[in-house]
């Protein structure tokens, strides 16, 4: 029997909740990420990616591009308590529920006798009536093509791949448009003559393989529609990590040093109170430079050592040949039960 998959995508979701919360941002370019230039968007409202605005952009060049923008700051919590309502939403239909992320979930309701699009559509009813918020949803037998549907028709539309269409509905998909394709495999790609995912199935697995490793045979089953994982109730956070964006570069190395014990410690806070019981597989420096190229620096270690820290964080500085730094981060990242065993045996 054919899997039904459902992936509910919030539109615009920061900036959607601070509309509602203040109805006098309706109908104008809205971008949520703090009121600094200095900043970055963390989303942006479809008036506002009109002017070509988008999350992940920093706030100097949006309101370049966008004079009239509207800033507003990050309120975290708030929208946590909205996912959270979100959430209780999908539970009235299914258990098996997979966060992606405060604002996007699979769900697996093969087991309901309605059709998924039947689904999908009552849960954007309910989201919008309860919640005053619209939601996009793209409905599939896996959870690639029901990601990659509920794309199709936003904002608050819906979109579903039929098992019987698979075939026909890839074969002129970009090949940009599988997960895991980024701007770099695209281009890749491209200088194979390979822009659709029809192009890419007339090379052999083998030879994808051959040319692209484990990524290659990945993009032969993908190209095909072909996606076998599990939508996962429990998901295994893979890192902890904290980061701060300096309101005026850090010109020495020795300005780097006095703010990262700081971010080891909200680190070390996070780990100590929620996931002790998780091993530590390495620790991890992250610089952003000044003109946004970035560079980490990762040494394997299963303790929190602020020594160890210090010594990536002049890696990474020397790497940037002492040009200023406008973003610190610090992570840990965390093993899963399988690595954790082979860390315990010293493999």
């Amino acid at each position: 029997m054919s899997r039904k998959i459902i992936h509910v995508d919030m539109d615009c979701f920061y900036a959607a909740i601070e509309e509602r919360e203040n109805p006098d941002l309706r109908g104008k370019p809205v971008g949520v990420g703090g009121r600094s230039m200095r900043g970055v968007l963390t989303t942006a409202n479809y008036e506002a990616r009109k002017y070509g605005c988008r999350s992940a952009m920093p706030v100097f060049k949006a309101v370049e591009l966008c004079p009239d923008l509207v800033l507003v700051p990050v309120r975290f919590d708030l929208y946590r308590e909205e996912s959270a309502h979100i959430r209780s939403i999908f539970e009235r239909f299914t258990s098996l529920i997979e966060p992606l992320s405060l604002d996007e979930a699979f769900l697996d309701v093969s087991h309901l006798p309605e059709t998924g699009a039947e689904i999908a559509e009552e849960i954007r009813a309910q989201i919008r009536d309860e919640r005053g918020l619209a939601a996009s949803a793209g409905i599939a037998p896996n959870k690639m093509l029901a990601k990659i549907a509920s794309d199709w028709n936003k904002p608050d539309g819906q979109f579903e791949v039929k098992p019987a269409n698979v075939a026909g509905f890839m074969i002129n998909l970009p090949v940009r448009r599988i997960p895991g394709v980024g701007k770099k495999g695209a281009e890749a790609l491209a200088q194979l003559g390979i822009q659709t995912c029809g192009d890419l199935q007339k090379l052999e697995e083998y030879e994808l393989a051959k040319r692209f490793g484990k990524w290659g045979r990945s993009l032969y089953q993908r190209c095909r529609g072909r996606d076998h994982r599990e939508v996962e109730v429990e998901h295994v956070r893979k890192s902890i990590g904290r980061e701060t964006t300096f309101r005026e570069n850090r010109e020495s190395l020795q300005d780097l040093e006095a703010d990262l014990p700081s971010l080891i410690a909200q680190v070390t806070q996070t780990y100590g109170s929620k996931y002790e019981t998780r091993r530590i597989k390495s620790l991890v420096v992250k610089l952003k430079f000044a003109d946004f190229e970035r560079t980490t620096a990762e040494r394997a270690t299963g303790t929190i050592d602020e020594d160890i820290f210090t010594e990536l964080l002049q890696i990474a500085w020397h790497r940037g040949e002492g040009r200023p730094v406008r973003l610190l981060g610090v992570s840990l990242k965390l093993a899963d039960e399988e690595e954790a065993a082979q860390l315990e045996l010293g493999l």
